[in-house]
């Protein structure tokens, strides 16, 4: 087998999952697609693990077994964040959660449905 069918295959699926992230508003969808690039740098370390397996012997396979840890971990702490925002805020979008928390004497944003709208602040003149 080439190594060069299964680079391209991963970098498509990376890009793929890069993509996911990067335009997804749902969080589980965006856990998804974190696995899916997971899932591509595994298949980058088992191709090289088998094309320089002289230099290195089985050392693709066990970081291919670390990362799937990490994954499981991962999706076992996103999955836990995505529960708890459901129950507060009754939906799992992604543009819906805030960053920053508002003291007491800040006033509450007249819409949270649409992007901020914050000027820039005026230097001296």
């Amino acid at each position: 087998m080439r190594p060069v069918i299964p680079y391209v295959t991963a970098a498509l699926l990376f890009g793929l999952g890069v993509y996911g992230v990067l335009r997804r508003r749902n969080a589980v969808l965006v856990l998804m697609a974190v696995e899916l690039m997971l899932n591509a740098v595994n298949l980058i370390l088992i191709t090289a693990d088998t094309t320089a397996r002289a230099v290195l012997p089985h050392s693709g396979q066990v970081f291919a077994l670390f990362v799937i840890v990490l994954a499981a971990a991962e999706i076992g702490v996103g999955l836990a964040i995505v529960l708890q925002l459901y129950r507060m805020r009754a939906s799992v979008a992604v543009d819906e959660i805030p960053l920053a928390e508002r003291h007491a004497g800040e006033p509450v944003p007249a819409s949270t449905s649409g992007p901020a709208t914050a000027s820039a602040p005026e230097g001296p003149r």
